[in-house]
């Protein structure tokens, strides 16, 4: 849906500033109709359908080559309604109008977020102990469990939610680990390694062991643990977090142990047994709430609220900051020796972004990132997309030579077996991962 909807203002982007200089448009379509549609209706001068191949969409504007290869409409005579009868300025308007609207609507999504939801985030000076970091890759590279990530390539990080993304594309890391700093560099093809690993844990927050249920089948089930117990000492091994727990029970597997929880504030003695494979024979949480970390103390959250007017300058600075995001993810899927083209995902990967729960918070936040994806990939200097026609256009306006209808043609062609390629790629990458991922 949310998809369908960006490809749809997408094409208006382009629609309105058409009509607005007397541009006729034959077709407006969601998807191609190559050889028939789901479902067209005629209004006006205008054809509107679904078509049935889910690629995107297009309008189809007289005068010029598209995806629709209509040549013999350009081996006429030119007629003022066509594009290509219209001056260079706006034609150049009507090919941006699609992924101004993307920007556009990029901004007000994150604008109105602002607004209406405000900011919950996690400063990392908030984070005392360092971050959980249980992943081969990544500790291979130098990180390690209670590392605090300080700064990536020298620009220091300043919330939580930030550390994972400039860590997957950063190249100097500085960590602080027992009071003091250092920098570690990564391998350039670390992303690669990441990919090929297929590890899904990456850089989290450390957490407490909470109990969740006590099993009929466990050998520990009349040892008085209650389901919300939080394990915070092994013998005399303190476990304020998970991983500590992990790491205790491996240090007296096969041994019965006394157990120190907390309970309602209050702190209980209660023997339990280890096994030999190192297990409690119970089920604990895997993750926390970042209410219930903030009530059992383990982390100080902060929210902001912002005013309608204070609003927009933070959606535009988030908007900002996405665009840049996206387009450091794509120098690094372009530059081979990354490795980072492994990760790309078609369809299935668009849909995996998605939560399982609904959340209307998470449906704009995402629709606003993909609103942005498909305004950048749209501007791509490549023949078929909107960004090779204002090369083009560019090209033409500085020159004062037009590209011949020949050339277009084929310069189109090639651009559409592009575009095939790096679909089949993309969606190729998801069948291969769900087969031997």
């Amino acid at each position: 849906m949310s998809l369908s909807l960006l490809i749809v203002l997408h094409e208006l982007g382009h629609f309105l500033p058409a009509k607005a200089f007397k541009t006729r448009v034959e077709k407006f379509y969601l998807f191609f109709d190559v050889k028939f549609s789901l479902f067209k209706k005629k209004i006006g001068e205008t054809v509107y359908g679904i078509g049935w191949l889910p690629l995107g969409g297009y309008v189809k504007i007289s005068g010029m080559i598209d995806e629709s290869m209509d040549t013999e409409q350009m081996a006429q005579e030119p007629q003022p309604w066509e594009f290509r009868s219209k001056p260079a300025w706006q034609r150049l308007i009507i090919m941006l109008g699609g992924v101004t609207v993307n920007f556009i609507l990029a901004i007000l999504i994150y604008v109105g977020m602002s607004y209406f939801y405000g900011d919950r985030f996690l400063p990392n000076e908030n984070i005392k102990d360092g971050l959980l970091i249980e992943n081969v890759v990544a500790n291979k590279a130098g990180l390690l469990t209670g590392d605090k990530i300080i700064a990536v390539d020298g620009e220091k990080i300043n919330n939580f939610s930030e550390i994972s993304e400039k860590v997957l594309f950063g190249k100097e890391i500085t960590i602080e680990r027992e009071g003091q700093q250092s920098n570690i560099i990564f391998p350039e093809d670390f992303l690669a390694q990441l990919i090929d690993s297929k590890e899904r844990k990456f850089i989290d927050l450390r957490e407490p062991f909470i109990i969740v249920e006590v099993p009929d089948t466990s050998f520990n089930k009349n040892s008085g643990l209650r389901k919300g117990d939080i394990v915070i000492a092994l013998n005399d091994y303190k476990t304020k977090y998970a991983d500590e727990v992990k790491l205790a029970l491996e240090k007296f597997k096969g041994q019965k142990i006394n157990a120190k929880v907390l309970r309602d504030e209050s702190e209980l003695n209660i023997p339990l047994v280890i096994s030999e494979e190192a297990k409690l024979g119970l089920v604990y949480a895997a993750s926390s709430t970042s209410e219930t970390l903030e009530s059992l103390g383990y982390y100080k959250f902060d929210t902001k609220e912002y005013g309608f007017f204070e609003s927009f300058p933070v959606g535009l600075n988030k908007a900002k900051d996405k665009l840049v995001s996206y387009w450091d993810q794509l120098g690094a899927i372009f530059t081979p020796s990354t490795g980072a083209y492994k990760g790309v995902g078609g369809f299935k990967a668009i849909y995996d972004i998605f939560p399982n729960i609904w959340s209307w918070q998470a449906f704009w936040s995402i629709t606003a990132f993909l609103s942005i994806m498909l305004g950048v990939l749209n501007l791509l200097p490549i023949p078929a997309l909107d960004g090779g026609h204002v090369m083009f256009l560019l090209y033409e306006m500085i020159s004062g030579r037009k590209p011949g209808d020949k050339f277009m043609e084929y310069a189109q062609m090639v651009g559409f077996f592009i575009l095939i390629a790096l679909v089949l790629f993309a969606n190729g990458n998801d069948i291969y991962k769900a087969i031997f991922g």
